[in-house]
């Protein structure tokens, strides 16, 4: 007998249908369908399955009086109405576990490639130009690395640097007793003041919008460099530009941006000044997104829905 019906609004790796088959539900896969098609339809369905499509808001929940679950392939959940979710008993999945390891080696491939000028000797070279002193870097080794957020993510980047002989310490606003092999906790007070290196492994809330602003960084006690494989909304991007301009921060790279993709990226007013910046690395919210998470997203997925009561 069927446990119901899943709707795949999204572009999941095959195996999660698969799996959700072998588990008696009935899958309708359908990536390309529209949110007012889903809204038609959401009511004949116990599942969602939805990468970063549209919202799982409230109009889309109350439109569904069946829905069980809702499974985001990745790890955060801020496309999805939390409180409207849980004021109806309706089980949040994500796959955190599924993306850790591709955002671990994407931070630490940004960081790198900061510290030794990758993108700008580059293009210096390709434009005939041969600069050895310009194009001088920093070495990782004896550096401290200081992580905001020990979740998957965060504990993730710490295991790819644990052989670089790198300090690495962790704040977390939500945790206690984490420190391990690859990180020692520490109070935010001792993140500011001894950073070389902070990257930002933290979900979007209330709280964390537009976190990081100027007076963020104003607290560290030297210059940094600044990566956040996060969500764009935490960091206010003209106040890591105006930290380059005044020598806080060494380099940034950014994979999540506050406004992403065009049109509406190029008609921000800092977007002009981020393209510009030679200290600034950008890639296009990809760093959980590899080959091999896509298939591992699916697999985790369809793991905690057999797991689900």
């Amino acid at each position: 007998m069927s446990k119901g019906k899943i709707l795949i609004v999204d572009d999941l790796h095959p195996i999660f249908k698969e799996r959700a088959i072998e588990m008696e539900y009935q899958v309708d896969d359908q990536p390309l369908i529209t949110r007012d098609q889903t809204l038609d339809i959401i009511k004949d369905y116990e599942g969602i399955a939805v990468r970063t499509k549209f919202l799982i808001d409230k109009e889309l929940i109350e439109a569904a009086p069946q829905l069980k679950f809702v499974a985001r392939a990745g790890a955060g959940l801020d496309n999805i109405d939390e409180a409207t979710a849980k004021s109806k008993n309706i089980k949040l999945l994500n796959a955190s576990e599924g993306n850790m390891d591709a955002v671990g080696e994407h931070a630490t491939g940004l960081l790198l490639s900061l510290m030794n000028n990758f993108r700008k000797a580059d293009q210096e070279i390709r434009n005939g130009k041969w600069d050895r002193e310009g194009n001088r870097g920093y070495e990782l080794k004896g550096k401290t690395v200081g992580i905001i957020g020990y979740g998957y993510m965060g504990r993730s980047f710490a295991k790819k640097l644990s052989g670089f002989e790198v300090n690495v310490i962790a704040y977390d606003k939500y945790k206690t007793g984490f420190s391990d092999n690859y990180a020692r906790e520490v109070s935010m007070e001792e993140i500011v003041k001894h950073s070389d290196v902070l990257s930002l492994h933290i979900p979007l809330t209330s709280e964390t919008r537009q976190m990081v602003d100027e007076e963020y960084f104003f607290h560290f006690r030297k210059p940094i460099f600044f990566i956040n494989t996060a969500r764009g909304e935490i960091v206010s991007v003209k106040a890591v530009l105006n930290a380059i301009k005044q020598n806080m921060i060494l380099g940034a790279g950014l994979d999540v941006l506050q406004t992403e993709k065009s049109p509406a990226l190029n008609e921000q007013d800092w977007y002009a000044e981020l393209i510009a910046s030679d200290k600034v690395l950008l890639t296009p919210h990809v760093g959980g997104w590899t080959f091999d998470s896509y298939r591992r997203i699916s697999e985790v997925l369809a793991e905690k829905l057999k797991n689900l009561r």
